[in-house]
């Protein structure tokens, strides 16, 4: 399966980084639904005037309310990514509410659940590409603590919806996404063009495999077809790894600033991944990361281009 049209397609979080850019050119050929608190009355009509049809469900205590049955496909994508350590809220929402989504959905033909690289344990080697058998344990996320915690438990969760409701599904483990609606790179960015400096980790290099929303979108149709019972595992990454410093500094050349350094032990870290399982589901990344990086910068700072 390389395109999805004419189906009738459910996302969760649609107002989210990744989930926006995607549901939205999704709904020019779908019928696309998409389900959030919408707290931000903003978000919604942004949403809405997306072509995405827009419904309040929280996920920690649903209520589905008018939202209708027949889904062909579910895009769960939504996420409680906070400050603070309510390991309790964080649980309800990203574990058990995937755990809701699964069950009342189950007649779907495939669920994609989006997890994080999170979720592995951190190597030795910070320039190891992570596979999908290697050792989990989460990685330590000073600005979320409870946040890849909760994803190892949602995985669990995923992983018994899967086989319980006969819901063919796939776990996919997201790395730097990043294109003109944000992501890590923009954030970075935004940092430079503040002169704040850029916080590392102290004798680790932070490597990340970034992967440009076009290349999400492209990709989704076949990591539907590869959804499977028990679950498919498989990371979700580009194919050009890049340390996070060399990425700085190319942004900071475009715009024409200067980045600097520091090290904390809030410092950035991030996983390099393994992608020949992703490249042989989904096919390869077809937006290489400065190319990417470019697109962002003159989508989000026109102002600074040329």
């Amino acid at each position: 399966m390389t395109r999805l049209t004419g189906n009738k397609i459910l996302v969760t979080g649609p107002a989210g980084q990744i989930a926006f850019p995607l549901a939205a050119r999704l709904a020019r050929e779908n019928e696309v639904w998409g389900i959030a608190r919408f707290g931000d009355p903003a978000g919604r009509e942004r949403v809405e005037k997306a072509g995405i049809r827009a419904c309040r469900v929280d996920l920690a205590d649903p209520d589905w309310g008018d939202l209708p049955d027949g889904f062909d496909y579910v895009l769960h994508l939504a996420a409680a990514i906070v400050p603070g350590t309510d390991f309790d809220s964080a649980l309800r929402i990203n574990a058990e509410g995937t755990g809701h989504v699964m069950s009342r959905f189950r007649g779907a033909k495939a669920c994609l659940v989006m997890s994080t690289c999170g979720v592995y344990a951190s190597p030795a080697d910070p320039h190891h590409a992570c596979a999908e058998g290697d050792p989990l344990g989460g990685s330590p996320q000073p600005y979320a603590p409870t946040y890849c915690v909760s994803k190892i438990a949602q995985e669990a969760v995923a992983r018994f919806a899967a086989v319980e409701y006969g819901l063919p599904t796939i776990l996919a483990r997201m790395n730097a996404a990043y294109g003109d609606n944000g992501g890590l790179p923009a954030m970075l960015l935004d940092a430079i063009l503040a002169g704040h400096p850029i916080p590392l980790l102290a004798g680790r290099a932070s490597v990340c495999s970034p992967i440009h929303e076009d290349d999400i979108f492209t990709q989704t149709p076949g990591l539907l077809a590869a959804a499977s019972i028990p679950a498919t595992i498989t990371n979700w990454g580009g194919d050009e790894p890049v340390e996070i410093p060399e990425m700085c500094r190319y942004m900071a050349e475009r715009v024409g600033r200067r980045v600097e350094f520091v090290e904390s032990p809030e410092g950035i870290h991030q996983y390099r991944l393994a992608g020949t399982r992703r490249s042989e589901l989904a096919g390869p990344c077809r937006v290489p990361w400065r190319e990417g990086v470019e697109r962002m910068i003159a989508a989000r700072h026109p102002e600074l281009v040329g």
